[in-house]
């Protein structure tokens, strides 16, 4: 079997298979990525495209491991080193490319009519290729990929926004390993993948970093094809531990909390455990003024009335609130940023596919602005004039803001014992007394890194 390679190793096996959109990779599974890597290194044409940008994964099974790549590498999909596509929409004269050349020389074609041919052919084409994609799962089952989706996205809201899956679903790392293991009688034992190359301006990845599979097109296959194995809980399900939540300022219509790394604001999907959800246990009518990431840690506004509440959010919203935050970076920002101050403006917006991720999307994306200043070549202030999902995160990561992810940051940079990222300073107008408010919380992992 050429896409099966052998794994010499006494470390003992997991006792489940991998929940792949929230691990640790197993020790197998970095094993077998060190294989796979010295591969990649030593082969000049798969490394240089791969140096590019390119999502890696591993499968460990009985008898040794699988590897994969997401999409097409250096333009192929036929490496013998790993596993094909699920289905080949790439033979030259097969249908798919042979539909696609003639869609091509119609669409040189003047006239609405033409225009509207070729949209509804190329509409008919994808829907083709989609059923073509026929996926296996453990119990030895076989549904194609448009049933699979829409059976995911049953409920008739759910099916109206997702009514057939995007383009390339189906291409990525983790279907095609378990489909060749499937098809091969192997049994699946742990799965990692990881990202090769240079973050690029659409995918904020660190070279060799660990990563879960994506949400958007890959958890409606995933959750077909991993019916039969006995698949670790979603660490997201289990809870999350109890903290101190102290509380630095407070009168009869707010209270300013010190918030710790690892705690939400508000109650998540999941969990109900929250800053909000502690408070409302002393102040049954409170609300939050604002959210941090649960990684973040500092000083958040709780108004203790829907009368405090209200002129709160209308100061957010005029931007009349004023927030510092202190970060750690990994490494000195690339060259150019490594002292100073200045000001990162880079718009963005939600990735549909792999939620809760952001991109920056400089024709979509809303607007986002921070001012910075370096303290030290690692530790930067941050001030955020507007509130984005990630802004600070990914303005520090982005190769056009800081060219340098926060530490600890697992969606944008390494993953760290916590997130270095800390409100630390707070400047508000009282909502009830009108007052003038300034409020400290010294980073609790120190001023230097």
């Amino acid at each position: 079997m050429k896409h099966l390679h052998l794994l010499h190793s006494d470390i003992a096996r997991p006792e489940r298979f991998t929940y792949p959109f929230c691990y640790e990779p197993h020790p197998l599974c970095q094993l077998a990525a060190k294989e796979v890597q010295q591969y990649i290194a030593a082969q000049e044409e798969i490394r240089e495209d791969a140096d590019r940008g390119k999502m890696f994964g591993v499968l460990v099974v009985e008898g040794g491991f699988l590897a994969a790549y997401s999409g097409l590498l250096a333009g192929r999909n036929d490496w013998d080193y790993f596993v094909p596509p699920v289905y080949d929409a790439q033979q030259p004269d097969g249908y798919f490319k042979t539909k696609e050349r003639e869609i091509s020389q119609l669409s040189k074609a003047t006239g609405r009519r033409a225009e509207l041919s070729t949209k509804q052919m190329s509409q008919d084409l994808q829907l083709w290729l989609f059923h073509q994609y026929k996926l296996l799962n453990a119990r030895g089952e076989t549904k194609d990929l448009v049933d699979i989706w829409q059976e995911y996205y049953s409920r008739p809201k759910l099916r109206r926004k997702f009514p057939l899956p995007p383009g390339g679903t189906g291409d990525c790392c983790a279907p095609k390993l378990l489909q060749y293991a499937f098809l091969q009688g192997l049994k699946p034992i742990c799965m990692a993948e990881f990202w090769w190359g240079k973050p690029t301006k659409e995918e904020l990845r660190q070279h060799l970093n660990y990563y879960p599979a994506c949400r958007g097109k890959c958890k409606p296959i995933l959750t077909w094809m991993m019916q039969g194995l006995d698949v670790d809980p979603d660490p997201e399900t289990l809870g999350f531990q109890r903290m101190e939540l102290p509380i630095l300022y407070e009168d009869e219509a707010i209270a300013v909390v010190d918030k710790p790394s690892g705690m939400l604001s508000v109650p998540g999907r999941v969990e109900e455990y929250s800053v909000e959800t502690v408070m409302r246990q002393r102040y049954p009518d409170c609300v939050i003024a604002h959210r941090l990431d649960m990684g973040t840690s500092g000083l958040l506004i709780v108004a203790k009335t829907l009368e405090a509440y209200h002129p709160l959010q209308e100061q957010f919203v005029k931007h009349q609130i004023r927030k510092k935050y202190i970060a750690v970076l990994e490494a000195s920002p690339q060259q150019g940023r490594l002292e100073g101050a200045g000001t990162i403006s880079l718009p963005l917006r939600p990735d549909p596919m792999n939620r809760p991720r952001q991109v920056v999307d400089m024709e979509h994306g809303k607007r986002a602005v921070t001012d910075y200043e370096f303290l030290t070549s690692h530790l930067v202030a941050l001030y955020p004039q507007t509130g984005r999902t990630h802004q600070l995160r990914i303005h520090c990561a982005h190769p056009d803001g800081l060219g340098c992810p926060i530490k600890g940051d697992e969606l944008y940079g390494t993953k760290a014992d916590r997130l270095y990222l800390h409100a630390a300073e707070i400047w508000f107008r009282h909502p009830i007394t009108e007052r003038e408010m300034h409020l400290i919380s010294p980073p609790p992992f120190g001023a230097t890194p």
